[in-house]
């Protein structure tokens, strides 16, 4: 699993640690780790100062270098890492380098671009994982922290596609990682956004649909043969998602791509949004 890994690298301490993260993963799995750096070119930048963008390859070269060095000395990939210096805003370039290495997993951290307070996270991160052809693990957490592995693995669900997707692949890490796998159900108040009185009956409506939902989590588990835990929880989704993974520590959050049922799949979902913005540890979109 996880056997040909493009990284997007910038400097910042989150790149770094997807950086360990992958090479750990490619180190136990023999795979392939290609380093990507993108150098983001402004027309009307270079159009003033030309050189700029000369100068910024060849810091991306000797960065690139530096770092390709430093992975065959600390983790013996001799062989295998390839380092790429391209032109072009980070989650194409990324994306399309993805695609062309037939990649099956881009780690990134926090992405942004030193000194241009417009690419902050959300927008850059947000469009790479729209874009990606693969998944995408998002690494915010210290290096130091940074093991390569899972042991316990949180999985929003709600029953659709994108869901199942993301518990189908936890699964994966289940059997060959013996990770722990929690399912959540987060049985959402309608009443706070439709004006209704919720009565007992309704609420007793709701929480069987939620029993049905993890009923159909289950079923995946034993059919693709790993365990799981299950949770409901009543409330925003993103807020149970985010005080669920701190009150049990998960070290992974596995996710969809565009949110819950009902989204429009070409926009990352507010509730994917809003975890990869604010959990403490790594996030895995699952395309």
């Amino acid at each position: 699993m996880y056997k040909t890994i493009v990284v997007g690298y910038d400097e910042s301490e989150s790149s770094k640690a997807a950086l360990k993260e992958a090479s750990l993963r490619v180190k136990r799995n023999q795979g392939k780790l290609y380093l990507v750096h993108a150098v983001y070119f402004d027309q009307e930048e270079f159009a003033i100062l030309p050189a700029q963008m000369e100068q910024r390859f060849s810091v991306g070269e000797k960065i690139c270098k530096t770092v390709k060095t430093d992975l065959q000395k600390d983790y013996g990939l001799n062989g295998s890492v390839e380092s790429l210096v391209c032109e072009g805003e980070p989650p194409a370039v990324i994306s399309d380098i993805a695609r062309g290495k037939q990649a099956d997993l881009i780690a990134v951290g926090t992405y942004g671009r030193k000194g241009i307070k417009r690419l902050i996270m959300g927008s850059v991160t947000s469009q790479l994982i729209n874009e990606a052809p693969c998944d995408v693990l998002v690494v915010k957490r210290p290096c130091s922290a940074c093991t390569g592995s899972y042991v316990s693995v949180l999985v929003p669900y709600d029953g659709s596609d994108s869901s199942k997707k993301a518990l189908r692949r936890a699964g994966m890490m289940a059997k060959e990682e013996g990770s722990r796998i929690t399912v959540l159900y987060v049985v959402p108040r309608y009443e706070e956004m439709i004006e209704f009185f919720r009565t007992d009956s309704i609420r007793k409506s709701m929480m069987a649909e939620a029993e049905k939902v993890i009923a159909g989590a289950l079923k995946i588990a034993d059919e693709d043969g790993f365990a799981i835990g299950t949770i409901i929880r009543e409330g925003h989704a993103a807020d149970e998602v985010l005080a669920t993974a701190a009150k049990q520590e998960n070290d992974l959050i596995a996710m969809g791509s565009h949110g819950w049922t009902g989204m429009n799949k070409a926009i990352m979902g507010s509730t994917t949004t809003r975890v990869i913005s604010s959990a403490v540890c790594p996030i895995l979109v699952v395309k």
